[in-house]
């Protein structure tokens, strides 16, 4: 009896596949391609660095896709540490991403990210430089809204957990123009 109701549910679950997948397509356009131009705040608990970010990505269907990541720091910061002022830098960061998609309106995207990145950095005292650099997991929420389907604006919020010992933990806040293609 056991066999045959799994059978049947088998049956019944291969037979609702072609529907779903047909609702989906239709409801869908298949997979499509973005790339974001923009700034970002980096704020560790002592620094603010500031960077320019671009992001590369594709959608599959409505829900999901993944986007490649890259900064480039723009904006330096000094902090005193022992009566010393040490120049701190973002060099550059890299980050990889799978993404989640929640459409509120044909326009407007609600999203969510998790991905693993790399960060390069130096701190620099009169005569003496020191490079930084550190792996992370990150993960994230942000909106877009396109004003034309093709152009628009994403803001989001990303939180790096770096795995380096003696690396901080980063916030990450970002605006960017997005291009739909």
């Amino acid at each position: 009896m056991k066999a045959l109701i799994t059978a049947a549910s088998a049956l019944a679950l291969c037979a609702l596949v072609p529907a779903v997948a047909s609702a989906q397509t239709t409801a869908t356009s298949g997979t499509t391609f973005y790339g974001t131009l923009g700034y970002d705040d980096t704020s560790l608990s002592h620094i603010n660095l500031g960077a320019v970010q671009a992001r590369l990505g594709a959608r599959f269907g409505q829900y999901f896709g993944v986007e490649g990541e890259a900064s480039w720091g723009v904006k330096d910061d000094t902090v005193t540490v022992g009566g010393t002022s040490v120049k701190e830098k973002l060099n550059s960061q890299e980050a990889i991403y799978g993404v989640g998609f929640l459409p509120i309106s044909p326009n407007f995207d609600l999203l969510a990210r998790v991905g693993y990145g790399h960060t390069s950095g130096s701190a620099a005292v009169p005569g003496v430089t020191s490079s930084l650099k550190g792996d992370s997991w990150n993960f994230g929420v942000g909106g877009q809204y396109t004003f034309d389907g093709k152009n628009g604006v994403r803001l989001d919020y990303t939180r790096e957990d770096f795995q380096t010992h003696g690396v901080e933990d980063a916030n990450v806040w970002s605006v960017a123009y997005v291009r739909k293609f």
